[in-house]
């Protein structure tokens, strides 16, 4: 005979991962040191990824671990180390820089709007396909596995970029 009934468990199980959420909230509402604040919010992310869990979404559970928890957050410290740091002056904008990158913005935009356009979108809702989240992660784990892959691969690029970057500039603003 236990001591514990199953549905006591459940319920324990809900507030500890309550109270994690709440605690994690509140670490990264209220220490000044930035990077606690960054880690309170992973722990409160966390928290939300257990409580997606708690109501039978596993798959919303590990997607919120995986976007939130291991992107957005990492995004976070990663913008803190590279920002600038307050004593050192902002340098002027390149007027050419901000005209091409308008341009190119536009152009892009322009594109997306084009093909969202040209989309027979009826067609494939006509054709019964499946867009419930566990066909969508069935599909993004089994055909769309090497895609998903190389989106982190560029995202890894484009973080190392930036610390190249923002070396070579800190390098440079302090001579």
């Amino acid at each position: 005979m236990s001591v514990l009934s199953t549905e006591s468990i459940a319920q324990i199980a809900f507030w500890v991962t309550v109270g994690i959420t709440v605690g994690g909230a509140v670490l990264s509402v209220f220490p000044i040191n930035i990077i606690y604040n960054v880690f309170g919010m992973a722990i409160a992310l966390t928290g939300v990824a257990g409580l997606y869990f708690y109501l039978s979404s596993p798959f919303m559970a590990m997607m919120q671990l995986l976007i939130y928890v291991g992107a957005i957050c990492i995004a976070i410290v990663f913008s803190i180390m590279l920002s600038r740091p307050l004593y050192m002056r902002v340098p002027g904008r390149d007027v050419f820089r901000m005209v091409a990158g308008v341009t190119a913005s536009t152009i892009f935009f322009v594109g997306l709007v084009g093909i969202i356009l040209k989309t027979p979108w009826k067609e494939a809702a006509e054709r019964g396909s499946d867009w419930s989240a566990e066909a969508i992660g069935h599909m993004l784990l089994t055909r769309y596995d090497l895609v998903f892959e190389v989106i982190s691969l560029v995202l890894l690029v484009a973080i190392i970029g930036a610390i190249i970057t923002a070396g070579y500039r800190r390098r440079r603003i302090i001579q």
